[in-house]
């Protein structure tokens, strides 16, 4: 299993939900944190808890649905931090569940793809040719299981449409110890998954960063969290690296 201590990772919308549950995960592995929240005030209680572990972390804000604003922030990151090795592009959006799917607006299409399509487009385009100098990097593309469900086709579209990206982009680097992959953390119990999702998001842990501690230059892949669900996160990787 990799060794992430000492390493910076940057995961968005870090600042409650799966987000900060993988940032803690992080921490307890001695690994230092970028978090990212829509406003920096946002992440002050999970900044508080990570460095209760005795790493580095600090929080940057920005709106994922603004180009620019994405590009500030990654310029800021790497002012602060020019050697990230670890990123999750963890941070989505899920418009409302329309009955009548047939009056789907485009702005339903247009605010999904903007946040969960090309904001994480634009972080694995910035960071990964630095990963790739350097020689070591893995990002983290967090996906959805939904599927059959045109009531919900913004969000699916665009999560299907970052699935394509990232597994063009891993065709690039497979093989390197540069590593590119997908995570489905399943439908939990978050803002975003609602009250009614059968899974309590403690449940997507140790799964959704089990590809951070990967060491196998596999790029591609789509792990579904919820089968690592309960085990130890040695055990987790373990089992990531046989499938």
């Amino acid at each position: 299993m990799l060794s992430v201590q000492n390493q910076w990772a940057f995961i968005t919308g870090s600042a409650r939900g799966l987000g900060a549950l993988t940032a803690k995960l992080l921490a307890q592995q001695g690994c230092n944190l970028i978090l990212h929240g829509r406003e920096i005030s946002h992440c002050e209680e999970i900044l508080r808890e990570v460095q209760s572990f005795g790493v580095k972390a600090y929080a940057v804000g920005a709106e994922l649905s603004d180009p620019d604003a994405i590009r500030e922030m990654l310029e800021e990151i790497d002012r602060k931090i020019p050697s990230v090795g670890i990123v999750f592009n963890n941070a989505g959006m899920q418009t409302g569940y329309l009955k009548h799917y047939f009056e789907t607006p485009v702005s339903d299409f247009t605010i999904s793809f903007q946040i969960n399509t090309i904001a994480p487009a634009l972080i694995c385009y910035h960071f990964l040719p630095k990963m790739m100098q350097a020689g070591f990097g893995r990002i983290i593309n967090i996906t959805s299981g939904i599927a059959l469900e045109p009531e919900q086709a913004g969000y699916s579209a665009s999560k299907a449409a970052l699935d394509k990206i990232t597994i063009d982009l891993a065709s690039k680097i497979d093989g390197t110890d540069v590593m590119l992959n997908l995570v489905d953390p399943g439908w939990c119990r978050t803002d975003m998954g609602g009250i009614h999702a059968p899974n309590a998001p403690e449940s997507a842990i140790p799964g959704i960063a089990v590809p951070a501690f990967l060491n196998d230059q596999r790029s591609g892949r789509l792990f579904r969290a919820q089968e690592f669900s309960e085990m130890s996160l040695t055990d987790a990787v373990a089992k990531a690296e046989r499938i």
